[in-house]
């Protein structure tokens, strides 16, 4: 390749790149939901496999995944306001013993909370324009939510046909490699995703029975923080370990919270050396320095969906290099052979 055609081609992806982040809301749905026809097209087609036609498959599929989603949410609620309620009284005693701490050494912390309300006051307008730039980024997400569970019931219910279609558009000569490119994206990310869930569930699991073992409070949202935080790798592990032995310190105090890391510590390490390295396989194993690269920048491009999109992202683009050094080591076939 010369190095005006290179050139080229870097023109080109950075006029698709800047495209795509002025209509990023869009690509963002789009890729959400790739990622939810990933988790939930398995058992549609089981369901397909029963006797089922696609529609009814995909409507079952999805009712049944709103009806978890709702039983989730409702048995979470109930124990989580409890947890508050018994957690408020801990808050008091440890801002008791701050007082008491800030007082011996000499400091006023009445003064420093006054200084801290005056600078808030007087960035009252600041403080507006942000709170209007986040109505503009919850209903962004909003939209986004919606459109990306229309489109992963569209992407369920007739995702191939829709795929042979965009095929069906490009050139005869490079149907073969689209066909084949686009299997490798999906599989990767089937893999992805349902690896994560699977990882993220076993960490939750170990790590609340463990908090409700202590009788830390909010054991059950703290586990299915966990759960969550295993979408963002490497962050989304530290932040909710973090979070679960302060919640241990204010409720319990240091010797809980001691325990509390050490049991998030060691779930963690049976994660990525036993755990995770099964469910993944060695395609997806990417370098700790990488992901956090990938979520970093992520999270510039697109806030917080960014950095959870990050590492599957990465995951494809890694697939797809793997896969393009293969084929070029891959020997040329003899002249006339079949």
């Amino acid at each position: 390749m010369g190095p005006w055609r290179l050139l080229g081609w870097f023109a080109v992806i950075a006029v698709a790149l800047f495209c795509l982040y002025h209509v990023r809301t869009v690509v963002i749905s789009i890729i959400i939901g790739v990622f939810l026809t990933a988790l939930l097209l398995p058992p549609a087609r089981r369901l397909r496999s029963w006797g089922l036609n696609r529609a009814a498959a995909t409507a079952v599929t999805f009712v049944g995944g709103l009806v978890l989603a709702g039983a989730l949410i409702a048995l979470l609620v109930p124990p989580t306001v409890a947890s508050v309620t018994e957690l408020r009284t801990s808050v008091d005693q440890v801002l008791r013993d701050l007082h008491r701490l800030v007082a011996a050494v000499g400091l006023d912390d009445q003064r420093l909370l006054g200084q801290a309300r005056d600078y808030l006051s007087g960035q009252g307008r600041q403080i507006t324009t942000g709170a209007l730039a986040g109505v503009r980024t919850v209903g962004e997400i909003v939209v986004g939510a919606v459109l990306a569970v229309i489109l992963s019931v569209y992407f369920v219910h007739g995702g191939d046909r829709l795929f042979r279609w965009f095929v069906d558009l490009a050139p005869a000569s490079a149907r073969t490699r689209l066909t084949s490119t686009g299997g490798l994206i999906f599989s990767v990310i089937g893999r992805y995703i349902r690896g994560v869930a699977i990882v993220g569930a076993v960490d939750g699991f170990f790590i609340g029975l463990a908090l409700w073992i202590l009788g830390v409070p909010l054991a059950l949202p703290l586990a299915v923080l966990t759960f969550v935080g295993a979408f963002l790798p490497v962050v989304g592990a530290f932040m909710a370990g973090l979070l679960a032995a302060v919640v241990a310190l204010v409720a319990k105090g240091w010797l809980v919270a001691l325990i509390v890391v050490a049991v998030t510590v060691a779930v963690q390490q049976i994660e990525g050396h036993v755990l995770a390295p099964q469910i993944y396989g060695k395609a997806l194993d990417l370098p700790g320095a990488v992901i956090l690269v990938a979520i970093t920048v992520g999270s510039v491009i697109a806030g917080i969906t960014g950095a959870f999109l990050a590492a599957p992202v990465t995951s494809v683009i890694v697939a797809l290099l793997q896969s393009r050094g293969k084929a070029f080591k891959e020997p040329a076939p003899a002249p006339g052979s079949a």
